[in-house]
């Protein structure tokens, strides 16, 4: 087992990596403060993990708020469902929340316990692999709104992260390449040689092998408690974690949380970013290559949707969450493994990226 460490002074916090985590019950209890728990999960979690984890969980007073799946019920409604359990079961300030299951858990579970009675407990049990190396690390929590993704939330830290690579393989292969987006993520922005070594051994993590999955998983980790550590809530370097976002949120956005996948979008929106990063002159055209190659090679898209327009694109854009005093930011490349947020980019080669990849 791997332990990183999140080194955020008071707020630090342990990420435990391993194939039997989920099987060592003092990892889980440490970090719980009372005697009452709320488990949040989704109706496709529950019956793989559920079980495995009250197990973990016998002598304490243990609820279970089971929601639908999907990133389309990451809203209010759910939200609220949640503050109705634990209000409901009259869960005091010392409650902790555990979030069994993938982004969407993670992400409202986060937020419930940042909200209910001003802060309560929280442990990220995730069990996708973009919820292992991304959502789960770095104390983001939120919901989206239909004009725009995660608009409403707060930064939140849990207590700990409990990842168990073994339930990566129950995942759908579409889910496991949705991750892969953001690991190469990870190389893209900050580290050239763990892009090489993503682009080495992609054919032994799409298998699943166990070694690999580890160390893609750790790397990553470490990349964003780095990142973290120096920028907690996000007023600087850590918008780099957002490369491709920006144009991925639209997607997801245009296609109200239903058709694609996050890291499907991420990925799409990570090439798109490459591309506007070469007519910037900052990529030359056998880096964007590796950009498109690798994302290809882990089935994911490397366009937008068929029928979207730079319209659309500019239209979900202007909300984004980096958009600072009316001016658009993006987070480009200066070369693989180096990674900048900028507002100085040519207005004329963005329409060109946008025209590229949309009708128009």
């Amino acid at each position: 087992m791997e332990i990183l460490n999140v080194e955020l002074e008071e707020r630090s916090y342990p990420i435990y990596i391993g194939s039997d985590v989920l099987s060592q019950k003092e990892l889980l209890t440490r970090h719980i403060s009372g005697k009452q728990i709320m488990i949040v999960t989704n109706e496709t979690v529950a019956p793989l993990y559920l079980d495995k984890v009250q197990q973990l969980l016998e002598g304490y007073d243990v609820d279970v708020t089971i929601l639908p799946d999907g990133e389309e019920y990451k809203n209010m409604d759910s939200l609220a469902s949640i503050y109705d359990h634990l209000i409901g079961q009259r869960h005091n300030r010392t409650t902790t929340l555990i979030a069994l299951g993938g982004g969407v858990i993670g992400d409202m579970t986060g937020y419930a316990a940042a909200s209910y009675q001003r802060g309560v407990n929280f442990i990220q049990v995730p069990t996708t692999l973009l919820s292992q190396v991304d959502s789960s690390v770095g104390g983001k929590t939120g919901i989206n709104h239909p004009q725009g993704k995660n608009m409403i939330g707060a930064f939140y830290q849990p207590k700990a992260v409990l990842i168990d690579t073994s339930t990566l393989h129950s995942l759908p292969e579409s889910e496991f390449s949705a991750g892969l987006a953001e690991v190469i993520k990870y190389g893209l922005i900050k580290d050239a040689s763990f892009l090489g070594w993503l682009e080495e051994n992609l054919d032994e993590l799409m298998a699943l092998d166990d070694k690999k999955l580890r160390y893609a998983i750790q790397r990553s980790c470490q990349i964003k408690a780095e990142v973290v550590a120096e920028d907690e809530t996000e007023k600087g370097v850590r918008a780099i974690l957002n490369l491709g976002h920006t144009f991925g949120h639209a997607i997801e956005a245009f296609t109200h949380y239903k058709e694609w996948l996050h890291g499907e979008a991420v990925a799409a929106g990570t090439v798109m970013a490459a591309d506007l990063s070469l007519r910037e002159g900052n990529l030359d055209q056998d880096d964007y290559k590796r950009v498109v190659n690798i994302f290809s090679r882990s089935n994911l898209p490397v366009r937008p949707p068929s029928n979207m327009r730079d319209e659309d694109f500019t239209r979900y854009m202007a909300i984004d969450k980096k958009v600072l005093d009316g001016r658009l930011r993006l987070v480009l490349l200066r070369g693989l493994g180096d990674a900048w947020v900028t507002d100085q980019f040519a207005q004329a080669n963005l329409g060109q990226t946008l025209a590229e990849f949309t009708q128009h």
